[in-house]
């Protein structure tokens, strides 16, 4: 009889490796980077012993001359290749329907253990299969909690969640790590298309929530939603903590929007789970050393870079030794470390948070353009909604421009809004103005978790 999922997670051996709450802060402002390295190298070994027993990282590590002896240590990563999702991508056409990167060849047949299976959400393409042990799975829900604790939540709260639910990953496991780790009420509302938006409010406002998950967007649009049908965010949804992913949103206007709330952000990817996350000193994203090592790469040569240099996110995951291992990631999610001191006093390092995506940038006369840095750019225009889209297009000369559109709720100085641009981002790009909820059939706002922001028709 194979052991359940409750057995093969056993978390209580998880609390005592990964603490939570009050013990996380106190275990890691006393161990020392050396003592944590220790604890790094020891999972490090785990994991590197699965990932070779692995068709995907046999194949694609021997494709660059690496074998088993070549990585002894965390000093020796970065002699092995990156990976992405076109190699995972590859693996799936080449052994469907699940691909060749999950381990459970490594196991015994059928003593694998229990699987969690969610897909990613396939809309620039196939959806991937997201595969997760019990262990692994656990300890994903369990870093989120902890961050969750971390910011303020308190089991007391009613949580109310924007994250989506169907195949992909997100709203089950913040479900899964709220319920199983800090006791709070949990309101699985879901995306727009889940639960209609007026829907949430007046669910929100009839069993009290107290705080709000999800991606900043739609957040910020459920406030929207809320004061056009009479319903005041602060007065009659007395929300006082807001976790999400801001990204480069403003967090005194998402503050503003719900009534004062404090506001936090933190930053993971379906594969690897959650990855860092501010502290209440609001002062930068602190990395879960002792789960995630993190690299920050350079976007083109994929060299390491040193702190303080801006680049990729490179993600290995030292917990996940069971189902999946994760072995340099390439998210393509851009940011840099800090250099300045934690005043927390964590032992752990901080990254500036998200800053944009590498494979969704452009270049434009030789200026490097994240799309979903500029909407921010405008956020002190009063009138300026939040909603944008920048299209870039290109002329039968080759030349390559860009028009940033964006919804605006009363009169507006275009001159102000191109001045703003051309300061902030270093060239002049032109710009539009729609009347609010324009964008939305193109931005998707109400339908996805994270709303497009950038329509390039230069390949059309």
């Amino acid at each position: 009889m194979h052991p359940t999922y409750f057995e093969a997670a056993d978390p209580a051996r998880m609390a005592a490796e990964f603490p939570i709450g009050d013990e996380f802060l106190r275990v890691f402002t006393r161990m020392s980077r050396d003592e944590l390295r220790a604890r790094q190298e020891a999972q490090f070994q785990r994991l590197m012993a699965r990932a070779w027993g692995t068709g995907f990282y046999r194949r694609h590590w021997g494709a660059h001359g690496i074998e088993p002896g070549d990585v002894r240590t965390l000093d020796d990563l970065s002699k092995l290749p990156a990976y992405d999702k076109t190699q995972l991508m590859e693996s799936l056409a080449e052994h469907p329907p699940l691909g060749d990167f999950h381990a459970m060849e490594t196991y015994p047949p059928g003593a694998h253990p229990p699987i969690v299976f969610h897909t990613t959400s396939g809309t620039t393409g196939k959806p991937q299969p997201l595969l997760f042990g019990p262990w692994s799975r656990e300890v994903q829900n369990l870093l989120l909690a902890r961050i969750y604790l971390l910011q303020g939540m308190r089991s007391s709260d009613v949580v109310h969640s924007v994250y989506g639910h169907g195949m992909i990953n997100g709203g089950h496991y913040v479900r899964e790590a709220v319920l199983h780790w800090t006791n709070a009420i949990f309101m699985s509302a879901g995306t727009g298309v889940e639960t209609r938006s007026l829907t949430q409010v007046q669910l929100m406002r009839e069993f009290g929530a107290t705080v709000i998950v999800g991606f900043a967007d739609y957040i910020k649009r459920l406030a929207e939603i809320a004061r056009e049908n009479g319903i005041e965010p602060g007065r009659d949804i007395k929300i006082r903590l807001i976790s999400g992913h801001l990204g480069r949103e403003s967090r005194q206007a998402m503050s503003e929007a719900w009534g004062g709330a404090a506001v936090h952000d933190w930053y993971g990817v379906g594969d690897t789970g959650a990855i860092a996350a501010e502290g209440p000193d609001e002062d930068g994203l602190y990395v879960m050393e002792d789960a995630q090592f993190l690299e920050i790469c350079d976007i083109e040569t994929g060299r390491p870079l040193t702190d303080g240099e801006q680049g990729d996110m490179v993600c290995t995951s030292l917990f996940k030794h069971d189902i999946y291992p994760i072995v340099r990631f390439n998210t393509h999610d851009v940011s840099k470390f800090k250099t300045t001191q934690s005043s927390l006093g964590l032992n752990f390092r901080r990254i500036e948070g998200f800053l944009g995506r590498s494979d969704n940038m452009v270049k434009l006369r030789g200026i490097n353009i994240f799309p979903q840095a500029v909407g921010p750019m405008l956020q002190d225009r009063p009138e300026f909604t939040g909603q944008y889209i920048c299209k870039v297009t290109r002329d039968a000369a080759g030349r390559d421009d860009m028009v940033v559109l964006c919804e605006v709720s009363g009169p507006a100085d275009l001159a102000a809004y191109r001045q703003i641009l051309k300061a902030k981002i270093g060239i002049e790009v032109e710009v539009e103005f729609v009347t609010p909820g324009a964008l939305a059939p193109v931005t998707q706002i109400e339908q996805r978790q994270k709303p497009i922001r950038l329509v390039d028709e230069r390949f059309a």
